[in-house]
């Protein structure tokens, strides 16, 4: 399989979530340099709340597993994602290393990446990651939404 170049990766879409706003905004701003799309969150239940609008549309989540705030940490949101969002990747990062195995459960392309972050592992295993990851079309694409052609 070859994986795709950054060039096709550009209409691509992801989520950062991380409770550290130093550490989120880096890799944020690292994926937009790489030119991903992104969006972030502080916490699990912000990331659903992005997941669920309906003009976006997300194609990876890259989350933090310990976040104190929300209703559910890293785990938990990869769960939820598997459950509501099907075709929506998911990469857990975390600076604890018992994480490692119930990562490896939760996600399919490997056990988590540890903090601190390589950029270029992270690269590397989102490129994978996506290359895997069919692109579904956006919410409501394809649906009727009654606004046909005006009548003359």
């Amino acid at each position: 399989m070859s994986l795709p170049d950054l060039d096709q990766l550009a209409a691509r879409t992801i989520l950062v979530v991380d409770d550290e706003v130093l550490v989120r905004l880096a890799i944020a701003e690292y994926l937009r340099d790489c030119g991903f799309t992104v969006h972030e969150a502080a916490h699990a239940d912000e990331a659903i709340t992005v997941l669920t609008t309906a003009t976006v549309s997300v194609d990876l989540v890259f989350s933090d597993v310990q976040m104190p705030a929300g209703s559910m940490d890293g785990f938990g949101l990869a769960r939820w994602v598997a459950a509501n969002q099907p075709g929506v990747t998911v990469i857990l990062t975390s600076g604890a290393g018992q994480a490692v195995q119930r990562a490896a459960d939760l996600c399919q392309h490997g056990p988590l990446l540890a903090k601190p972050y390589d950029e270029a592992e992270v690269l590397a295993r989102i490129r994978r990651s996506l290359a895997d990851s069919p692109r579904l079309p956006p919410p409501g694409a394809g649906v009727d939404q009654g606004r046909g052609a005006p009548q003359s």
